[in-house]
């Protein structure tokens, strides 16, 4: 079979080959093939960096324009893809008005609405991925808004819309977890710092954090070592809403026998200062990791030892409190997980 492998931008997906001057009205695209390699439907703006709304000033993450939906707007691109992988959709996203907002992604059949309404940095933006599976060999990548708003125009910026391949890591004998290093997930931009969230609500077979569910009310972010301090290999993840900032995974066990449960517990070395707590579960069994973190980087690991008692063992990790980050005290931040390990303890030989 041969494997289409996508890791980057889409075509003109940072949205920087724009309409003709002839295809605007202001700042309203009115030709829906107008955008290179997109097709549009409903209001869609074509935003430059600097621009005002008001007394705002819109701010586009990478380059120097982007794109605002406003109702029922859409935004489409045909991609070529291997049918039957899974692949992950980052894209970064601000809001522009006070209303909650919401983002519709969607492959079909697959789809998922992503709530904006938290702002997670203080730059105003922030990136997030999807993930689904190729039921054919070219998809319909989609981005709506479905809002309803008094101001037609009152919508989210998009910009920078990336995929690349999931390859769902294979159990080993050196972990009953899959991903416990969190290597696998979705594409992170190399020229922003502000990492990516995982939505909330994210079943394994649709994660783009393959092997892990996103069982909160609020997202994970996603974190690289050329951004942030990472405690091992190269990726790992930040519980940045407390108890609403959780991942989960089911593990195959064997009742009655003996597990460690390994992990790190550490800062991202983004001036996430204070007192911490990492609450690990396995099953019934629970441990609370303080963490006293300077927000210059740091870890220390953890062991969780219990006794499975089912043929499946649910694993989760929360972080017990909210913090905000010390620079700019309005981004939400928090502990860092990494390097997860669940294996079977080996009793002694008797002499």
């Amino acid at each position: 079979m041969f494997i289409i492998e996508i890791t980057g931008l889409l075509k003109n997906g940072d949205f920087e080959k724009g309409p003709n001057p002839e295809n605007l009205k202001g700042t309203e695209v009115i030709k829906p093939d107008a955008i290179p390699e997109w097709e549009i439907s409903g209001f869609v703006e074509y935003i430059k960096a600097g621009q005002k709304q008001g007394d705002m000033l819109l701010v586009v993450p990478e380059g120097e324009r982007a794109v605002r939906l406003g109702n029922e707007a859409s935004i489409k691109q045909y991609v070529n893809v291997t049918k039957g992988l899974y692949y992950s959709i980052t894209f970064s996203a601000a809001r522009t008005c006070a209303q909650e907002e919401a983002l519709n992604v969607s492959v079909a059949p697959d789809f998922g609405v992503l709530p904006m309404q938290t702002l997670y940095s203080s730059n105003g933006w922030d990136s997030y991925a999807w993930a689904f599976q190729a039921d054919y060999d070219v998809v319909e990548i989609l981005i709506h808004n479905p809002g309803v708003e008094e101001d037609p125009a009152c919508g989210p910026l998009i910009d920078s819309i990336a995929m690349r391949v999931l390859y769902p890591p294979k159990l080993t004998n050196k972990n009953v977890l899959k991903n416990g290093d969190f290597e696998e997930g979705p594409y992170v931009f190399k020229n922003t710092a502000w990492g990516v969230l995982i939505p909330p609500n994210i079943e394994d077979d649709h994660s783009p954090l393959p092997g892990w569910m996103i069982e909160s009310l609020k997202a994970v972010k996603y974190i690289d070592s050329d951004h942030f301090s990472v405690p091992q290999g190269s990726r790992a993840i930040e519980l940045v809403a407390g108890k609403e900032s959780a991942i989960a995974q089911v593990a195959r066990t064997i009742p009655g026998k003996t597990y460690d449960l390994f992990f790190a517990v550490g800062d991202a070395s983004n001036s996430c200062e204070g007192s911490m707590i990492v609450e690990a579960f396995a099953g019934k069994d629970t441990l609370k990791v303080p963490y006293e973190s300077k927000g210059k980087g740091g870890y220390k690991r953890a062991v969780l030892r219990f006794t499975a008692t089912s043929v499946r063992t649910r694993i989760m990790f929360y972080s017990t409190f909210y913090t905000m980050r010390s620079d700019d005290f309005s981004s939400l931040c928090g502990p860092v997980i990494d390097d997860v390990k669940l294996l079977s303890v080996r009793k002694p030989r008797k002499m």
